[in-house]
């Protein structure tokens, strides 16, 4: 929705979250318990820079879903500053994190939580199907199944929650809307329609259209190949197509699903040579994906799952090289330090 102004009179709000699983999950919670208008700010998942895109009024309500403080500090003082009321809910790294009267912060970076069990745990569990949906897409199967072994849902029912995060997330990926099959504001309407994500399942036909895309994307990765193997894991090239950088966070996921001893570097070429990078650790605590990513200019995200949204292409390989000692060299201290530790 356009940022127009409204009415004389009238409040105006913004919900500005990211595209993927866990940013539509954590407001579709939200306002399915908390139910108001508002203009809605997001765009494909990388696009996470979002509160610029929102004008510095006073009075006006902002709420902010699964992007990070870091990367949207300075027009989040703005708004503050012109007298907006702000409610921020995120699990990306916050170093720049402050405190203000008018900003609510409901914030956790722990490696087993997302944004959508931020918002559960804000909720009470109110509509914790859907912090299920949530948690399965941003790759935390343990968390997700947690919260679904709480209310008392099938092996089948779980299995058909966690297709559905896996689509939601897959739909985010691409350097713009028009590589995905659905943006994610008409989603995130179509998904408003259904406190049940099983009804969603049954009779969305945006189900339907994800699952198609989703299988026909997977054929084309399953037959990539490694840019190059480490013990520690794998970095993946993907060519410079529509259904690569649609399949790229989730290929990441499941690499790292597969093969949980191994992190993994998915790298998918946009229009102008650069690459967008997704990263997935297998030792969130010893080795954070975030930590290797910031490292590069744009580079960012949280311990478990980070990523760099434009990577030059003369910087590839230093990234590999950088991906390979970092994980085999971080893997090795950790593991001697335990060792000392479990001889004492």
């Amino acid at each position: 929705m356009s940022a127009e102004a409204a009415p004389c009179g009238t409040q105006v709000a913004y919900d500005v979250f990211n595209g993927d699983a866990d940013g539509l999950c954590a407001l579709h919670q939200l306002r399915l318990a908390r139910p108001r208008e508002a203009h809605c700010v997001t765009g494909v998942k990388r696009d996470v820079a979002l509160l610029q895109r929102v004008p510095c009024e006073a009075g006006i309500d902002v709420t902010v879903l699964d992007v990070s403080l870091d990367a949207n500090v300075d027009p989040l003082v703005r708004l503050l500053d012109a007298g907006a009321n702000v409610a921020y809910f995120d699990h990306h790294s916050a170093r720049r994190m402050f405190l203000h009267p008018r900003l609510q912060l409901e914030w956790d970076d722990s490696p087993d939580v997302c944004t959508s069990v931020i918002v559960d745990r804000t909720l009470g569990g109110r509509y914790r199907s859907w912090a299920v949906v949530g948690a399965f897409g941003d790759n935390l199967d343990a968390t997700a199944r947690r919260l679904a072994a709480a209310l008392g849902l099938s092996d089948r029912e779980i299995a058909w929650l966690r297709t559905l995060g896996q689509l939601l997330n897959y739909n985010a990926y691409g350097e713009t809307v028009d590589d995905l099959h659905l943006s994610p504001e008409s989603l995130y309407r179509t998904l408003h329609e259904f406190a049940d994500p099983l009804e969603f399942i049954a009779a969305s036909p945006c189900y339907e259209l994800l699952e198609r895309g989703y299988r026909e994307d997977l054929t084309c990765a399953e037959a990539l190949e490694p840019y190059r193997t480490c013990g520690a894991g794998a970095v993946y090239v993907l060519p410079d197509e529509p259904w690569a950088r649609r399949i790229s966070g989730t290929l990441a996921n499941r690499l790292a699903t597969e093969s949980r001893d191994k992190s993994f570097a998915v790298l998918s070429m946009r229009a102008n040579g650069s690459h967008c990078v997704s990263v997935r650790s297998a030792r969130p605590d010893a080795c954070p994906a975030n930590v290797l990513c910031e490292r590069f200019a744009g580079g960012g995200g949280r311990r478990g799952a980070a990523g760099v949204n434009a990577l030059p292409a003369a910087e590839v390989d230093t990234f590999v090289e950088a991906f390979s000692t970092y994980f085999t060299m971080m893997t090795a201290r950790r593991d001697g330090l335990s060792g000392i530790v479990e001889s004492k």
